[in-house]
């Protein structure tokens, strides 16, 4: 269904030729940089959630998120190679769908954005906590500053996550000054990050024993819609581990031969996370075991929840993969690799920052194009005379990922991210879709094989996710899509310069401000 206010296809094409950006990337480049999205606080800590939602079909539940992703990468592929320009999902939906619906796209990648950045600022405050103030400083932070409640009703544990909070407003102050990341940093990080991993692979995977996957799917494949658990709800959350593959579309416009690197860059980053996660989950779980701890129905305790903190304070459950806030350096610590589990640890506390600075910019720049779209105040694109940054923008959504960062578990916001992504693969399935139809005869140099196939299983699979994510976070999506309806309908709706017949895109325009996204803005 397309309703009224569609941006233009040939005007949003026509501003992209106009800029004069260097296109200097290519497919290794964007593949490194997808790699480097994608591994983050999803493999480094939502293992330990994963396994105690499915058990040892936590490597099953890799291979569910993994495949929903590659179909999803394909349609991401065809039309980000058509429509090399920013804004992601927005604008697609917004040249083929229309405004209204580009509205809710744009309001949901703040769940992805946004809220992901406040689950990987969760996940490395406990590395942080656990390798570099316990293992190296001797320090035992306080309960009540070392985490949030874990629960949305409150519940025993701590009551802020100071480090948390510290480092999502660095990374801000950061980003709000200007520093600049070079594609040479990137690489770096992204070979600390691999290296981490291979080294947990060949440590753990000779000492995997039979029996630790032995029962292979205790809470079963389909826990029930809702109710998050099983291998199907554990693939839910375990999606978390793979956002930010669609952050490679972003890049489009900095690219050499698009129609051709892009799809290479979507598709080779998520191949090869799929393999290594699945790996890494086998050698965790081979090694120590990964049964979660069952509730007296026989269902697994929620992971993030009260009942579950209750049951890892017990001595007899406390050293469990699915009770570790850094699983994977607490499983090397459990196997005799003290000291290498603590250099994973570094790893993790060194390379994860740079994931939330991506996704913080992702934030700001879908943030920024909204905003010059004229459905945001413009205000908020407003750039520092000093800095040339979106000073304003970039703090209020600094302070929001601080304070979610500050108060819920790293499960819990990964779910909710997952619900706003889920949705964002979704419509850009469609476009495709649609695309095919009301532009049949536009040059497509990437087309998504057997299309037909591929477009509705996206969205069947990105249906199936999030029916399967628990109860809480599956409401999030609509309670907050019906926020943003409020919003545009007494702002953006009168506001849009669509709406009053201008016509120009902006979106080149945001390659003026800096930071560039780290590892994709080469030198000028």
């Amino acid at each position: 269904m397309k309703f009224e206010r569609v941006k233009p296809l040939d005007a949003i094409l026509a501003t992209a030729e106009k800029k004069s950006l260097h296109r200097s990337l290519g497919a290794l480049q964007l593949t490194l940089f997808g790699i480097g999205c994608v591994i983050g606080t999803g493999i480094f800590v939502l293992t330990s959630a994963g396994a105690q939602k499915a058990g040892p079909g936590l490597m099953l539940a890799f291979a569910i998120a993994g495949l929903i992703c590659v179909v999803a990468a394909l349609c991401y592929a065809e039309i980000a190679a058509m429509i090399p320009v920013a804004g992601s999902a927005y604008t697609y939906t917004y040249s083929v769908m229309g405004e209204l619906l580009a509205w809710t796209v744009g309001w949901a990648l703040v769940l992805e954005y946004a809220v992901a950045a406040s689950a990987v600022s969760v996940g490395w405050s406990g590395y942080f906590t656990g390798t570099i103030l316990n293992q190296f400083l001797g320090i035992q932070l306080p309960a009540f500053l070392a985490a949030g409640p874990l629960a949305l009703g409150g519940a025993p544990g701590g009551f802020i996550n100071l480090p948390a909070v510290v480092i999502a407003l660095l990374i801000t102050w950061l980003l709000m000054i200007g520093t600049t990341e070079s594609a040479r940093v990137n690489a770096v990080l992204v070979a600390i990050k691999v290296t981490a991993l291979t080294a947990f692979i060949i440590l753990t995977l000779p000492r995997a024993e039979a029996e630790m996957f032995n029962p292979f799917l205790p809470a079963g494949v389909f826990g029930g819609l809702g109710s998050g658990v099983g291998a199907v709800g554990a693939a839910a959350t375990i999606f978390f581990a793979y956002v930010g593959f669609d952050a490679v579309s972003t890049a489009a416009e900095e690219t050499r031969d698009p129609q051709k690197n892009v799809p290479i860059g979507l598709i080779g980053s998520l191949l090869f996370c799929t393999v290594f996660y699945i790996l890494v989950a086998a050698g965790a779980i081979g090694t120590i075991g990964g049964q979660p701890i069952m509730g007296p129905n026989g269902i697994p305790f929620p992971a993030g929840s009260a009942e579950l903190a209750r049951q890892c304070a017990m001595p007899e459950y406390a050293e469990m993969l699915v009770c570790s806030n850094e699983a994977l350096a607490h499983v090397l610590r459990q196997i005799g690799f003290s000291g290498i589990g603590n250099m994973l640890g570094i790893a993790a506390f060194v390379a994860l920052p740079s994931v939330i600075l991506i996704l913080l910019f992702g934030q700001t720049r879908i943030f920024f194009v909204m905003s010059r779209d004229g459905l945001l105040p413009e205000g908020l694109s407003k750039i520092h005379p000093k800095w040339k940054t979106p000073y304003v923008v970039t703090a209020i959504t600094g302070g929001v990922v601080a304070f979610a960062a500050a108060f819920l578990p790293v499960g819990q916001l990964a779910d909710i991210a997952n619900a706003g992504t889920l949705y964002a693969f979704f419509m850009v399935a469609i476009a495709v879709m649609m695309l095919r139809k009301t532009e049949p005869n536009r040059p497509r140099k990437f087309k998504t094989p057997a299309l037909w196939l591929v477009g509705p299983l996206t969205i069947a699979g990105c249906l199936f996710l999030f029916l399967n994510l628990p109860f809480e976070a599956m409401i999030v999506l609509p309670a907050w899509g019906a926020i943003g309806m409020v919003i545009y309908y007494l702002y953006g709706y009168r506001k849009s310069h669509l709406g009053r017949g201008i016509v120009e895109v902006h979106e080149s325009e945001i390659d003026e401000i800096a930071p560039h996204i780290p590892g994709v803005d080469e030198p000028r």
